[in-house]
């Protein structure tokens, strides 16, 4: 089964992102594999203040799976996937990409800003033509109705 694989993280085009790749994969007869990762930056205290903060970063994690989780399952019948990983989020996107070859698609949210699209948009674009699989990028201010006329 094609996945569709999307970066869960603290951004608003994140959003968009989800609700692309769950429609895309509805109407496909795909799935969903939803990254979050955690940056080694945010634990480089003492080992175990280190670990009780790793511990909160999983939890706030699988907290913010969980709402996209439930409308997936409710609204679109896809059930997706968590995967968490540590590290930095280019490389571990990577990673995931090359360690599931079931993955067919990357879906992210570009920011609608005066910053640009954003980190990994920019990155990961300018990778694009060395990648395995087509990136799909979602903007950040595109309707819920716009949304479901294109998947």
């Amino acid at each position: 089964m094609r996945k569709f694989l999307v970066v869960l993280d603290d951004s608003s085009e994140c959003l968009n992102a989800m609700r692309f790749a769950a429609m895309r994969a509805a109407h496909t007869g795909g799935g969903v594999a939803i990254l979050s990762i955690i940056a080694p930056e945010e634990f480089n205290h003492w080992i175990g203040v280190g670990e009780v903060m790793r511990e909160e970063a999983r939890e706030r994690i699988h907290a913010h799976f969980e709402v996209f989780a439930k409308w997936m399952r409710d609204k679109q019948g896809i059930d997706p996937e968590l995967i968490l990983r540590e590290g930095e989020a280019v490389p571990e996107i990577l990673a995931q990409i090359t360690a599931d070859p079931e993955i067919g698609v990357l879906v992210l949210g570009a920011g609608n800003d005066s910053k640009g699209p954003g980190p990994l948009v920019g990155q990961l674009t300018r990778a694009s033509g060395t990648l395995p699989i087509p990136i799909t990028i979602v903007p950040g201010d595109l309707s819920k109705e716009k949304l479901e006329a294109i998947t």
